[in-house]
């Protein structure tokens, strides 16, 4: 877009001197269909949706019928162009407004609406430009409403979406579990005044208090005390005040602490008390901060006696106050702790300042009834949080001027919690917080780094008829270290830094660039493998004693599951070995003293205790994991008499078996094997997916089909397979039933530190506390 000058007619000195790039910022924008924007005091939001053309892969069983099939291809591979929804929300200052709404302009092509929601004071102060310059009437909604509204969508689809601050930690953000019952909670916003808001549930909220000292007072009465003008220049003085110089404390007072009443001699007496007694000048930054801790400590203690009143301990902030400034959110969180003696949580929201934005955007769309479904953050196209610090440099944006972009993927199916989680409310599906170890951190950020150039020359490959299949692989490697590069800085910037962010966020960086799934073509080849092998593998096991055949197959089941191309040591094997198969794998295992206590009391329960109604199995990788590793456990379960429940991804991730896969490989079992095909016919083997495509398993957001099931056949035993599942995540998930975690260790890094082997296994028998 070409630069533009000028000022704004009627609303002062509009910058208009920036240059858009709009695929990093106004993306997909001539999709746009539906728009709401949040105007305030200095910052516009702007949210739209849009329908997104992305690329998809797809399998098609070939008709065998006539051909020689040992020499043809499993199944028919094929990319398809599939149109998704997305939600984008973008955040900048409003003296590029104008700027903003002209090249909206001259890139909408496909809106489908007249009318443009409109919320935050200033839909009233821009309506006529905004009306002038899009051709969209303005329709202006309730500014607290749109606050709660957003709020409910954030705290239900993002799940690092609430974080408590710490300021002498190691690290700043500290991101809690959501609580699958978001309701009821305390919203304070702090805009010009405090707004105290008790939500109930969607629809049900309630004014129940406030106060005319909010930011504004902050504002007004810091810019008479230092001259200062603009709100974040006052809270950088703030930042380096020191306010005992101003104030007075109780050790100022009493000569110490009051033990009377049990105060602190550090605690404050008289806020600016000391401009009283003292003949001097105090300086800008003191007072500054002073003022900050006066106001926050007044905030503090009304919203914490309001808390008390309706039985909440957690308050959400938000408004112009807090905008993501350590030094606000670290006085506020003071005052919230000192308060209610630390009974009372304050905690803030990554996304706080779209919350009006999405909440007028969802009122809009109430005809689409977009709380059906359920969203994803799309980490490609998405900012994340960047701290303020003043005493953090964080890396520089490479986006133009102060923009900032959020970005929701609709997805095909709701997410709901595995009902046999014990207690939802504290299931954290990662086992390393990769933003409190930084010893971690280090290692797999470099990892990730260091396997960078192999991922895309594989998703390159995997396109060879392509002819910008190279550039876009380049694309995706770079968008994706640059990424990397600021979560070395920033490892808070998505919420919770862990292995599964960090596999995630390269899945939506490949999507990005049109590489649904790099591995599709190895997979289809090891499928093809496997099969022609099941049925000597079956015969072998059938062989076998009871106790010999059930050590087999779990011997079996950790050495299917050493085919992980996401791990180096593995893939370099394949790729100089190509005859490595699944007797090699199984000599790779480091089996004790890892497997004999976890695996005695397994097959104690096998001989003793009856079958199990139903086992629900999370498979993991394609080929020789899930065909001789997992299929010869199932059948063994299901001559048991144990129904069998397996569920495999729904969309690719590495070399992990998908839905779609798995629904071919298994007809092809089934045709060789008679206990697979009566269990298919019988409805006692099924397949489901997942409604994840991650290589590791969040238990708090399965397919709500998958959890519909495993209530209706009383599933009482789940297996859990593969490093991404079960040592990465789930390793320390808590389940209210019989449970299995297998895997391989096929990182020599954290080998070590388990204390094993490379190659090491687990096998994790649990049983739930009665």
């Amino acid at each position: 877009m070409a630069e533009r000058g000028g000022r704004g007619s009627g609303h002062g000195s509009l910058d208009k001197s920036i240059t858009l790039p709009p695929d990093e910022i106004f993306r997909n924008l001539e999709n746009a269909k539906r728009f709401a924007i949040d105007i305030g005091g200095s910052l516009t939001k702007l949210a739209y949706y849009s329908t997104v053309q992305h690329k998809v892969a797809r399998v098609r069983s070939f008709d065998h019928s006539g051909k020689d099939i040992d020499n043809e291809p499993l199944y028919e591979i094929s990319v398809q162009e599939e149109i998704t929804a997305r939600l984008h929300f973008i955040k900048f200052e409003n003296t590029y407004i104008e700027t903003c709404l002209d090249f909206i302009k001259d890139h909408l092509v496909n809106t489908e609406t007249k009318v443009i929601k409109a919320t935050g004071g200033g839909a009233y102060k821009f309506k006529d430009l905004i009306e002038k310059k899009l051709g969209l009437k303005v329709d202006k909604e309730d500014v607290m409403t749109c606050l709660i509204k957003g709020c409910n969508f954030v705290l239900r689809n993002i799940p690092h979406e609430v974080f408590a601050y710490q300021k002498d930690s190691d690290t700043e953000f500290r991101f809690q579990t959501n609580h699958p019952n978001i309701f009821p909670y305390l919203l304070v916003n702090i805009g010009s005044g405090v707004s105290i808001v008790k939500v109930e549930s969607e629809d049900k909220f309630e004014w129940i208090g406030g106060s005319s000292i909010g930011g504004g007072t902050f504002w007004g009465l810091g810019a008479l005390l230092t001259k200062t003008k603009k709100f974040d220049e006052l809270l950088q003085l703030a930042s380096k005040g020191q306010h005992t110089n101003v104030d007075m404390l109780v050790k100022d007072v009493y000569g110490g602490a009051c033990q009377t009443l049990g105060l602190s001699g550090n605690l404050i007496a008289s806020s600016f008390g000391k401009s009283t007694t003292a003949d001097k000048e105090f300086s800008k930054e003191d007072m500054a901060k002073s003022l900050l801790h006066m106001i926050s400590n007044d905030i503090g203690q009304l919203a914490c006696l309001h808390a008390k009143l309706h039985n909440l301990d957690k308050i959400y902030f938000g408004g112009f106050f807090i905008r993501g400034h350590p030094v606000t959110m670290r006085t506020i969180t003071y005052s919230i702790n000192f308060f209610s003696k630390g009974e009372v949580q304050a905690l803030f929201l990554r996304h706080e300042g779209y919350l009006g934005a999405i909440g007028a955007f969802l009122k809009g769309a109430e005809q689409d009834n977009p709380n059906q479904y359920s969203w994803g953050e799309n980490y490609a196209g998405s900012s994340g949080l960047m701290s303020t610090s003043p005493d953090v440099s964080p890396l520089q944006r490479t986006r133009s001027g102060t923009f900032d972009m959020l970005e929701m993927d609709r997805l095909e199916r709701p997410l709901v919690n595995l009902p046999l989680l014990k207690d939802p409310s504290t299931y954290i599906p990662d086992t390393v917080d990769l933003t409190d170890d930084a010893m971690a951190r280090k290692y797999w950020l470099t990892c990730f780094e260091e396997a960078l150039d192999g991922v895309a020359k594989r998703a390159a490959a995997s396109q060879p008829d392509s002819v910008d299949a190279q550039e876009r692989a380049e694309k995706f490697r770079q968008k994706y270290w640059n990424k990397l590069q600021t979560l070395r800085q920033q490892p808070f910037a998505y919420g919770t830094l862990t292995v599964r962010s960090l596999l995630d966020t390269r899945e939506h960086c490949l999507n990005e660039f049109s590489f649904p799934d790099p591995y599709s073509k190895v997979k289809q080849k090891e499928n093809g493998i496997a099969l022609k092998c099941f049925q000597s593998v079956i015969e072998s096991l059938d062989s076998l004693g009871w106790e010999e055949r059930q050590f087999a197959l779990v011997k079996g089941l950790l050495a299917g599951n050493v085919f992980d191309w996401g791990a180096k040591a593995v893939s370099d094997v394949l790729e100089s070995e190509p005859q490595f198969g699944f007797e090699e794998a199984k000599s790779k295992l480091q089996e004790r003293p890892w497997l004999e206590d976890s695996y005695s009391q397994w097959l104690e329960r096998l001989k003793e205790g009856p079958p199990h109604k139903c086992a629900l199995i999370f498979a993991d990788n394609s080929g020789i994991d899930i065909i001789l590793g997992v299929f010869p456990f199932v059948r063994e379960l299901l001559s048991r008499g144990t129904e069998v429940i397996l569920a495999c991804n729904s969309g690719p991730a590495l070399n992990d078996v998908t839905y779609s896969e798995s629904l071919i490989v298994t007809e092809r079992i089934a045709a060789m094997d008679p206990v697979i095909h009566s269990a298919l016919r019988d409805e006692k083997l099924l397949l489901v997916q997942t409604g994840s495509s991650s290589p590791c398993l969040d238990l708090s957001r399965l397919d709500q089909g998958l959890a519909v099931l495993v209530r209706e056949r009383q599933t009482d035993l789940v297996v859990i397979e593969g490093m991404g599942r079960a040592i990465h995540t789930n390793y320390y998930a808590v389940l209210r039933c019989e449970s299995l975690k297998l895997a391989v260790i096929k990182n020599s890094w954290l080998a070590d530190r388990l204390g094993g082997k490379i190659f090491s296994v687990i096998f994790k028998y649990e049983v739930p506390c009665k």
